[in-house]
């Protein structure tokens, strides 16, 4: 009885009491106003390409090759939130991304494929554990400077720019270099690099139940914490909108299917007979999308639930009172752009196996799509707020723009003028949102 009066308590002394229309169901569900917003642009970008494309833009064909495409840049993204968040920027991402997957593919080919053999299991996490590193040292050098020798960030990532993409052409001369590591490839997606429609459901089985039993987790703790609930009703609903979100990202996966002659090629090589109707083999879930996935849960735990990640929003809220509070700017700074070096090394894997080869251009111009896609996301360049979410939310946008662009075939020139419109825009709506919240 007692439970039950302060549970009814707790939801009347909410933020929803008195509160009715648009504005309560709002305030109930917690939706956040700017992820809806960004969601209704997404839908409305989705369907504005789908019909100007003659309604070739929303099919499952082009919507799993847009959630590869948006692997690279938004594992970025998600580094990018935490750089911004501290009141830095980092312009370098693309050039360490371009350094960082020459490196990888001369170490993979000179030096791991003739030591350890083309059959071994061992030269791609040689690789990608090659390609941390550097990024790593690359980040932890950069963030050296801005922290310890008091060098802005936006001239160190610019000189950053410079070198790296410098040194990616020296690395092996400008020359381009192709894989030889076939596991390594299946980084990049493809027809290999998918799990199929069972193993996609799996996942997403998985998916839900973390869903719910995050969702009913966090509803013990704020009882437990004595903290206004969210009523039943709006629990509810969002907790559907998410589940039905999942099916029906595995549902369009899966629909998917293995183009004739590579459905001949996997039955052959799995001993399957083939009816004469033809195989039915779904791509499912790419490989790439789940270590995007996976590098935004882990990213959103890091953001949220470690004490890092409260200095990073601390210090980007005040910097001067986190200091004050006793935190280590300076370590935090070097550590946050030590980071992002490693998620630029991530998304060099990722580009460098979906090409099958890694070039001196590679990752030119990415650092304008990653910092588009993390203030997109609501990530504000006075620092102190940003999500990893909203950021994820914002490479897709971004990389909806330009696959649609390129369906409507649209010129590079073009496409960069509206990539920077769309980013002039952003930080002006997110001047206006700051300057009202106030």
């Amino acid at each position: 009885m007692s439970e039950a009066t302060s549970d009814t308590s707790l939801t009347r002394s909410g933020p929803t009491a008195g509160v009715g229309g648009f504005k309560g169901f709002m305030r109930a569900t917690e939706i956040d106003t700017r992820m809806l917003g960004m969601i209704g642009a997404l839908l409305v970008i989705w369907v504005g390409f789908h019909i100007l494309s003659g309604g070739t833009f929303l099919t499952p064909r082009n919507l799993w090759n847009l959630s590869v495409q948006t692997a690279s840049v938004g594992v970025m993204a998600t580094g990018m939130v935490l750089v911004i968040v501290t009141r830095n920027i980092d312009l370098s991402v693309g050039s360490i991304l371009g350094v960082t997957g020459m490196i990888m593919a001369v170490a993979q080919t000179q030096y791991f494929t003739p030591m350890l053999g083309y059959d071994s299991g061992l030269v791609w996490i040689a690789t990608l554990a090659t390609g941390l590193v550097c990024g790593l040292l690359i980040g932890g050098l950069q963030g050296f400077v801005i922290a310890y020798l008091g060098v802005p960030a936006f001239i160190v990532t610019l000189g950053g720019l410079l070198v790296w993409r410098g040194g990616a052409w020296w690395v092996a001369s400008g020359r381009t270099i192709p894989l030889t590591d076939e596991n390594f490839k299946l980084l990049g997606g493809g027809s290999d690099g998918s799990i199929g429609a069972t193993w996609s459901w799996i996942v997403a089985a998985v998916a839900i139940v973390f869903i719910v039993v995050g969702a009913l987790a966090a509803r013990r703790q704020r009882k437990r914490f004595k903290f206004a609930q969210k009523p039943v009703w709006a629990e509810a609903f969002t907790l559907a909108i998410s589940l039905i979100a999942v099916v029906g990202a595995t549902m369009i996966v899966n629909s998917y299917l293995l183009p004739g002659p590579l459905a001949r090629r996997y039955a052959e090589a799995n001993g399957i007979a083939v009816p004469e109707g033809g195989l039915e083999i779904s791509f499912g879930y790419a490989v790439p999308v789940l270590l995007f996935i996976g590098v935004g849960i882990v990213m959103t735990f890091i953001a949220k639930r470690t004490r890092f990640g409260r200095y990073v929003f601390a210090i980007g809220g005040n910097p001067e009172a986190a200091e004050l509070a006793g935190i280590n700017t300076k370590r935090v700074t070097l550590m946050v752009f030590a980071l992002m070096g490693m998620l630029a090394a991530v998304a060099a894997a990722i580009s460098t196996a979906r090409l099958s080869s890694a070039t001196n251009a590679q990752g030119t111009l990415d650092e304008l799509y990653t910092i588009a896609a993390a203030v997109i996301g609501g990530t504000s360049l006075a620092g102190g707020a940003g999500t990893i979410a909203g950021a994820m939310l914002g490479a897709l946008v971004m990389q909806s723009l330009q696959s649609g662009m390129v369906l409507l075939g649209m010129d590079t020139p073009l496409q960069n003028i509206v990539v920077g419109a769309v980013l002039v825009v952003a930080v002006w709506l997110d001047t206006i949102y700051r300057r009202r919240a106030a």
